[in-house]
């Protein structure tokens, strides 16, 4: 982590306009899951209790981009978020503009300001150095707390970074920052990462990269049926990715015996809750049939490997875990990680969901709030909205 932090610079008095990855679920305009927006807190209170005032920023969803839509207002977290800071919380009408700048510019040390969807405009995501540039008017500090935005290179993550002398992390960037920098740089050994999820091709890189750095790679989910058609077995109604069967069979060639794929399966007879299923070892899946989770043979021998590991790292489900009959596999996992000694970071989307639906999100060392952002990070690339933040 060479990154400056609030904890570099003086804010007594400054006006910050901070980051902050507020794209939470809401229905009925109100927020149903506040988790995101708690993970913020603790940067938005250090920055209070240094004297500063703060602007916030941060999109919803996906807008159009063409002005005020009231399905992706960020009203709904200005609410919440003045419940969990127990002070109000004011709701700028846009997030650039005269109007703007002028209820920026009366802000009184301790006081909070929420910009509205930086999505209602279309330059945000085009990185617009101009419309960067009217965001930077609004502060005098620049505070990048939003990791779950980091992999994007657009104006309120990025771009602003260069319009503003001081740039830097807040405290949820800096926990990102130094638990997945534990996994790609000098990590403890063994080191054991699971990769789940449906394609290969979207986690080619990340596959390749942990390779170089892990000490065994576990593979499960829909990955791991196009890993086995590599090795010739008959997969039946597996998905399974045809275009990705040379690819797979490069990088088992390449892996020698660090890759470990599973050796039982539970299968079902349709894509479907309620189907049939029955366990089978993997090569004896019958025709009109289908791979759906890790059998429990696949779990014992997965559970010895992490069992010995001293840093564990985990992005994507092993099993289709949102029916419940086919969820015994990724909540097996999930329990192994809660009662093991390692490190456990989990990549966000849907690892961070499963351990949560299993109960054991408090049991890991780390749960990432950033499932695209996690995963770039795992391939090895520089995420824009890190690299343009301040060195120390």
């Amino acid at each position: 982590m060479n990154k400056k932090t609030v904890k570099d610079v003086d804010l007594k008095g400054k006006r910050v306009i901070m980051r902050v990855d507020f794209n939470v679920p809401m229905a009925n305009g109100a927020v149903t899951d506040d988790k995101r927006i708690k993970a913020s807190l603790p940067t938005i209170q250090y920055v209070l209790d240094q004297g500063a005032s703060v602007v916030l920023m941060s999109h919803l969803g996906r807008p159009k981009g063409t002005g005020f839509d009231a399905e992706f207002s960020l009203k709904p977290a200005s609410e919440a978020l003045a419940k969990l800071l127990n002070k109000p919380v004011q709701m700028a009408p846009d997030c650039v503009g005269s109007e703007v700048e002028a209820l920026a510019q009366a802000l009184k040390p301790g006081e909070v300001l929420l910009l509205e969807n930086v999505r209602f405009h279309k330059e945000e995501e085009k990185n617009d150095p101009e419309f960067a540039k009217k965001l930077a008017a609004l502060g005098e500090v620049y505070v990048c707390d939003a990791f779950g935005s980091a992999h994007r290179a657009h104006a309120s993550v990025e771009g602003i970074a260069h319009q503003l002398p001081v740039a830097v992390a807040g405290f949820l960037m800096e926990q990102e920052l130094e638990y997945l920098g534990r996994a790609t740089s000098n990590p403890e050994r063994p080191y054991v990462a699971i990769l789940g999820g449906a394609k290969i091709s979207d986690k080619i890189l990340v596959v390749e990269n942990l390779l170089k750095q892990c000490d065994q790679l576990i593979i499960g989910g829909g990955m791991a049926n196009t890993f086995l058609a590599a090795q010739g077995l008959n997969m039946a109604d597996s998905l399974v990715e045809a275009g990705a069967i040379e690819t797979a069979k490069a990088i088992l060639a390449k892996a020698g015996g660090k890759l470990l794929l599973p050796i039982d399966a539970v299968i079902a007879d349709k894509f479907d809750a309620e189907a049939n299923s029955q366990v089978v070892a993997v090569d004896k899946i019958p025709a009109g049939w289908r791979m759906m989770d890790i059998g429990p043979k696949s779990i014992e021998k997965f559970g010895e490997v992490l069992q010995a590991a001293k840093l564990v790292v985990w992005n994507g489900p092993v099993g289709v875990f949102e029916m419940p009959k086919f969820s015994e596999g990724t909540f097996a996992i999930a329990k192994l990680l809660a009662t093991c000694s390692a490190t456990t970071v989990i990549g966000g989307g849907d690892s961070a969901s499963a351990v949560k639906k299993a109960g054991v999100a408090k049991q890991m060392t780390h749960v990432s709030t950033g499932g695209g952002a996690s995963l770039e990070f795992l391939e090895g690339k520089e995420l824009p909205g890190v690299a343009a933040l301040n060195n120390k």
